[in-house]
Protein backbone atom coordinates (compact mmCIF):
# COMPACT_ATOMS: atom_id res chain seq x y z
CA UNK A 1 0.00 0.00 0.00
CA UNK A 2 1.45 3.35 -0.99
CA UNK A 3 1.42 6.29 1.35
CA UNK A 4 0.00 9.55 0.09
CA UNK A 5 2.50 12.41 0.00
CA UNK A 6 1.66 14.84 2.85
CA UNK A 7 2.12 17.84 0.56
CA UNK A 8 -0.45 16.46 -1.89
CA UNK A 9 -2.90 15.70 0.89
CA UNK A 10 -2.40 19.20 2.31
CA UNK A 11 -3.18 20.67 -1.12
CA UNK A 12 -6.34 18.58 -1.36
CA UNK A 13 -7.41 19.64 2.12
CA UNK A 14 -6.81 23.31 1.28
CA UNK A 15 -8.95 22.96 -1.86
CA UNK A 16 -11.69 21.34 0.25
CA UNK A 17 -11.46 24.17 2.81
CA UNK A 18 -11.94 26.71 0.00
CA UNK A 19 -15.03 24.85 -1.26
CA UNK A 20 -16.44 24.71 2.25
CA UNK A 21 -15.77 28.43 2.76
CA UNK A 22 -17.69 29.23 -0.43
CA UNK A 23 -20.56 27.04 0.77
CA UNK A 24 -20.55 28.82 4.13
CA UNK A 25 -20.71 32.21 2.39
CA UNK A 26 -23.72 31.03 0.34
CA UNK A 27 -25.42 29.96 3.58
CA UNK A 28 -24.76 33.40 5.09
CA UNK A 29 -26.37 35.05 2.04
CA UNK A 30 -29.44 32.81 2.33
CA UNK A 31 -29.63 33.56 6.05
CA UNK A 32 -29.69 37.30 5.31
CA UNK A 33 -32.36 36.78 2.64
CA UNK A 34 -34.42 34.65 5.05
CA UNK A 35 -34.28 37.34 7.71
CA UNK A 36 -35.35 39.92 5.11
CA UNK A 37 -38.28 37.69 4.08
CA UNK A 38 -39.36 37.33 7.70
CA UNK A 39 -39.15 41.07 8.29
CA UNK A 40 -40.97 41.83 5.04
CA UNK A 41 -43.68 39.30 5.79
CA UNK A 42 -44.25 40.69 9.27
CA UNK A 43 -44.38 44.24 7.91
CA UNK A 44 -46.85 43.24 5.18
CA UNK A 45 -48.97 41.37 7.71
CA UNK A 46 -49.13 44.40 10.01
CA UNK A 47 -50.06 46.63 7.08
CA UNK A 48 -52.78 44.18 6.02
CA UNK A 49 -54.14 43.89 9.58
CA UNK A 50 -54.29 47.66 10.04
CA UNK A 51 -56.01 47.95 6.67
CA UNK A 52 -53.67 50.42 5.04
CA UNK A 53 -53.47 50.60 1.26
CA UNK A 54 -56.61 48.48 0.90
CA UNK A 55 -54.72 45.20 1.32
CA UNK A 56 -56.98 42.29 2.12
CA UNK A 57 -56.92 38.69 3.10
CA UNK A 58 -54.75 37.62 0.19
CA UNK A 59 -51.97 39.94 1.31
CA UNK A 60 -52.30 38.63 4.87
CA UNK A 61 -52.03 35.02 3.71
CA UNK A 62 -49.09 35.89 1.46
CA UNK A 63 -47.31 37.60 4.32
CA UNK A 64 -47.85 34.60 6.58
CA UNK A 65 -46.38 32.39 3.85
CA UNK A 66 -43.37 34.72 3.60
CA UNK A 67 -42.79 34.55 7.34
CA UNK A 68 -43.09 30.76 7.48
CA UNK A 69 -40.90 30.28 4.40
CA UNK A 70 -38.30 32.62 5.87
CA UNK A 71 -38.29 30.73 9.16
CA UNK A 72 -37.86 27.36 7.42
CA UNK A 73 -35.09 28.70 5.18
CA UNK A 74 -33.37 30.37 8.12
CA UNK A 75 -33.36 27.20 10.20
CA UNK A 76 -32.13 25.05 7.35
CA UNK A 77 -29.29 27.38 6.43
CA UNK A 78 -28.21 27.97 10.03
CA UNK A 79 -27.98 24.20 10.48
CA UNK A 80 -26.02 23.80 7.25
CA UNK A 81 -23.70 26.67 8.23
CA UNK A 82 -22.94 25.02 11.57
CA UNK A 83 -22.14 21.71 9.86
CA UNK A 84 -19.96 23.48 7.30
CA UNK A 85 -18.09 25.40 10.00
CA UNK A 86 -17.39 22.17 11.90
CA UNK A 87 -16.18 20.51 8.68
CA UNK A 88 -13.85 23.46 8.06
CA UNK A 89 -12.49 23.17 11.61
CA UNK A 90 -11.89 19.44 11.18
CA UNK A 91 -10.12 19.97 7.84
CA UNK A 92 -7.93 22.70 9.31
CA UNK A 93 -7.02 20.45 12.24
CA UNK A 94 -6.10 17.66 9.82
CA UNK A 95 -4.02 20.10 7.74
CA UNK A 96 -2.13 21.25 10.85
CA UNK A 97 -1.51 17.63 11.81
CA UNK A 98 -0.07 16.90 8.37
CA UNK A 99 2.08 20.02 8.45
CA UNK A 100 3.41 18.89 11.82
CA UNK A 101 4.48 15.56 10.32
CA UNK A 102 6.57 17.18 7.61
CA UNK A 103 10.21 17.40 8.59
CA UNK A 104 11.02 21.01 7.89
CA UNK A 105 14.58 22.18 8.04
CA UNK A 106 15.71 25.70 8.75
CA UNK A 107 17.25 27.55 5.87
CA UNK A 108 20.55 29.15 6.78
CA UNK A 109 21.78 32.48 5.60
CA UNK A 110 22.15 32.56 1.87
CA UNK A 111 25.64 33.34 0.57
CA UNK A 112 26.11 36.99 -0.15
CA UNK A 113 26.20 38.09 -3.74
CA UNK A 114 29.56 38.75 -5.20
CA UNK A 115 29.96 42.26 -6.43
Amino acid sequence: MTEVDPEDEISEIEARIEELAESAERCRKFIRASKAAIAGGITLLLIALVGLFGLGQVAALGSIAMVLGGIVSLGSNVSTLRQTDSAISAAEARRLQLIGRIHLRPVGDAPKKLM
